[in-house]
């Protein structure tokens, strides 16, 4: 009994292996990379929603705002449309003026809060922002800067399409990397908020946002004038 019982066992189908499809793998182990190594610069939307973070003011709306606005430009970049945009320079033109326009004025109330520092306080009675305001900020961020564009439609767009039927995988890695930034650059900005407590720290922060703005600002004027 036991021979035969060995003998079935023997008999049994072994469990089927999927295969991996690692070029699949590849396409989006690159896409990821190439995200972040787009989106780990300092920027004015970096900026904005580290200082959200510090703050803790609204983090979750200003993390799904970038996040989710990523995630159609790199969904458009993929799906071809970085073609159609380089095929419209005056469009681009307008944004950066815009862009430019917005990113003066936000660069303006920086260096005005570095004048004006301030400790970093948690209850209501410190000036918290409104969660209206923060998400237009961030929409604004986003979406008037040529540079999310180029990144995000025209590069990854154009790379994508070298990977062929895998490009949506390439696009998903970069989308993960989105994901993996702003959750991280926005949740985890609170460990430094001993650091900020004293005004001398936002003073520093704040004049570095004020500076990055405004250079931003003049370069996005340059680029609309000049066309390129």
């Amino acid at each position: 009994m036991a021979r035969s019982v060995s003998e079935r066992q023997l008999q049994l189908p072994s469990p089927t292996v999927l295969p991996v499809d690692t070029a699949l793998l590849a396409a989006a182990a690159a896409g990821l990379g190439l995200g972040l190594s787009l989106i780990v610069a300092i920027g004015a939307q970096n900026a904005f929603v580290l200082r959200q973070g510090l703050r803790v003011e609204h983090v979750t709306a200003v993390v799904a705002v970038c996040l989710l606005s990523d995630v159609v430009l790199i969904a458009a970049g993929v799906g071809g449309a970085g073609a159609l945009v380089t095929r419209a320079p005056d469009v681009v033109t307008v944004v950066c003026f815009a862009g430019a326009a917005f990113l003066l004025v936000y660069g303006l109330m920086a260096a005005r809060r570095a004048v004006r520092p301030g400790a970093l306080l948690t209850d209501a009675a410190g000036g918290r922002t409104g969660a209206t305001v923060a998400v237009t900020t961030a929409l604004a961020l986003t979406w008037l800067n040529p540079h999310v564009y180029l990144d995000t439609v025209v590069l990854l767009g154009s790379l994508s399409s070298t990977y062929g039927d895998r490009r949506w995988a390439f696009g998903a890695g970069a989308a993960l990397a989105s994901a993996l930034w702003f959750t991280g650059l926005g949740f985890g900005a609170r460990l430094l908020r001993p650091v900020f407590a004293r005004p001398a720290a936002w003073r520093v922060l704040d004049a570095l946002i004020a500076v990055v703005m405004l250079a931003l600002a003049v370069s996005l004027a340059v680029r609309g004038a000049t066309g390129g």
